[in-house]
């Protein structure tokens, strides 16, 4: 089985379990991280959202700190923080704490996504407006890091954290123009060509101090186990609460699952359509339609993201992809 010859990270978002209290689920996401690293993977990331029943993960930089404390060597990232959210030198300076207690161990990955509820936007005082004003506040963000605004956010990072953008709507050609790596994921990566976003990055792209070169990262829902079914059955959990929250306006926690998909048939149209954006199965069919993936996008690092009811399911699909990249 030949290797896919880049490297492989994990974005865990913190998903909640039925039967477990939120508490336990941030300690899985503990050790997996913890597991990660002795498996060899380059990353583990983790994700913000608020409010949403079924994840945990609502403050990225706190649960980073954790990590980071708790793992020796992988590098420890958001994916990411959503600046509409934040003031851009509270982020800086979050990331900038980060880096200088764990030097050369920290990513920021930003985003410009807002709050999945009218409610929840009212709460973060974050909407269109300011998710509008993202290259702005992304450029801001990035002079405090750089030591380049009109003042010093401490402590000072010189520039030495990476920064990549989680491409949505223009976020490829913002990426491109501020120099950093760009992280493309879900229906762009399978239900719309990537090609074309991938081309204006490349092509646009301004070499800066952070990445001399473009810099892709592919995320997609990753599952491998011994069988198909077994594989597949590890995503059900999650693709079902993404169902749910479309078709219901709630994001439940993971529940377990027979393995069939159930409810209306809109329901069962969004549950096909995440897997249909994901890659799972048996350990030599992942690696093909990863590495079909990577030749197509010419991605520099799989990010494999997905979160599953079963714990140790997905700690033996991540010790198998893990065996996949190394081999």
């Amino acid at each position: 089985m030949a290797s896919l010859n880049i490297p492989v990270s994990i974005l865990d978002r913190a998903n909640s379990r039925e039967g477990d209290t939120e508490a336990e689920a941030l300690q899985a996401v503990a050790e997996r991280a913890e597991s990660a690293e002795k498996l060899g993977f380059r990353r583990f990331w983790v994700a913000e959202h608020h409010a949403v029943a079924g994840i945990a993960g609502s403050a990225p930089a706190v649960l980073m700190a954790a990590l980071a404390a708790r793992t020796r060597s992988i590098r420890i990232g958001s994916g990411g923080m959503m600046l509409p959210n934040h003031q851009p030198l509270v982020v800086a300076e979050q990331a900038a704490t980060l880096n200088a207690l764990y030097p050369g161990r920290i990513d920021l990955g930003v985003g410009r996504s807002v709050g999945f509820t009218s409610a929840v936007r009212r709460a973060l005082h974050a909407g269109k407006a300011e998710a509008e004003q993202f290259e702005e506040h992304l450029a801001e963000l990035l002079a405090y890091l750089d030591g380049a605004a009109a003042i010093t956010a401490r402590p000072q990072d010189h520039g030495q954290t990476p920064v990549f953008v989680l491409a949505t709507g223009t976020g490829a050609d913002i990426a491109a123009r501020a120099g950093l790596g760009l992280v493309l994921g879900g229906p762009a990566l399978f239900r719309s060509s990537p090609e074309s976003a991938l081309k204006r990055y490349r092509k646009g792209f301004r070499p800066s101090r952070r990445f001399p070169r473009p810099y892709v990262l592919a995320a997609v829902n990753v599952a491998v186990a011994a069988t198909g079914s077994a594989a597949t059955r590890l995503l059900l959990p999650e693709a079902n609460a993404l169902a749910d929250s479309r078709t219901r306006g709630v994001f439940p926690a993971l529940a377990a699952t027979d393995g069939t998909v159930t409810g209306p048939e809109r329901r069962q149209e969004l549950v096909r359509g995440f897997l249909a954006d994901a890659i799972c199965g048996t350990p030599p069919e992942v690696r093909r339609r990863l590495a079909e993936l990577l030749d197509a996008t010419g991605a520099d690092e799989a990010l494999a993201t997905g979160g599953a009811y079963d714990i140790s399911g997905q700690r033996e699909s991540d010790r198998l992809l893990a065996e996949l990249a190394a081999s």
